[in-house]
Parts: structure tokens; C-alpha cells; sequence
């Protein structure tokens, strides 16, 4: 199997866990609700999802209140960048080595 293929990480396989780490790529930080709006997720899929990337050690999240209201925000800790990173270089990489012109 191509070395490649071996960064390619089941933690971002699914499009919501893939847009919430583009999203928190690009923006230092994005709070639930941001997320929510732009991935046009529902409250407990984003919630799901937000959870799995926690668990795996990729997210970093801070509760705090805003007023009276709970504010939850959430950035891609160093690990979850890293790891990201080599998902999309795999995927690079199999994309370019098997188009049909190669």
C-alpha cells in the first residue's frame, strides 16, 4: 500500500468532522454557534462530532459565560493541526497519483 494512504485519518472522514477542522484551520477560534451556522449542522450532530474531535485529542475548548449565556468555543489544538495537515496531504496525494493523465 502506498505510504500515503497510511495518513489518511478516519477521525475526518465524515463532512461535518471535515468542515469543522477547515473552519478552525482558517479562523484561530469559532464558537458553537458559528460552527453551527456555517456547516448547517443541527445542534446535536455538531455536538457529536464536536465531541469526537475532543476525545481524539485534536480540539481544544473553553467554556465560559458571555453575560448569563454559556459561550463555548472551540480551536484545533497543535496535535489536531498537525494531524489534519497529513489528512490533506494524503488526500493530495492520491488524488495527484491517480489522475488519468499520470
Amino acid at each position: 500500500m502506498k505510504t500515503y494512504l497510511e495518513n489518511i485519518n478516519k477521525a475526518f472522514e465524515s463532512r461535518a468532522r471535515l468542515g469543522i477542522m477547515s473552519v478552525l484551520m482558517v479562523e484561530d477560534k469559532a464558537d458553537f454557534n458559528t460552527l453551527k451556522e456555517t456547516l448547517q449542522l443541527t445542534d446535536g450532530n455538531l455536538a457529536s462530532h464536536l465531541r469526537s474531535l475532543e476525545e481524539a485529542g485534536y480540539l481544544l475548548v473553553e467554556k465560559q459565560f458571555v453575560g448569563r449565556k454559556p459561550n463555548t468555543t472551540y480551536q484545533a489544538s497543535e496535535e489536531g493541526r498537525k494531524a489534519f495537515q497529513e489528512h490533506l496531504d494524503a488526500l493530495e496525494q492520491l488524488i495527484l497519483n491517480n489522475r488519468k493523465d499520470n
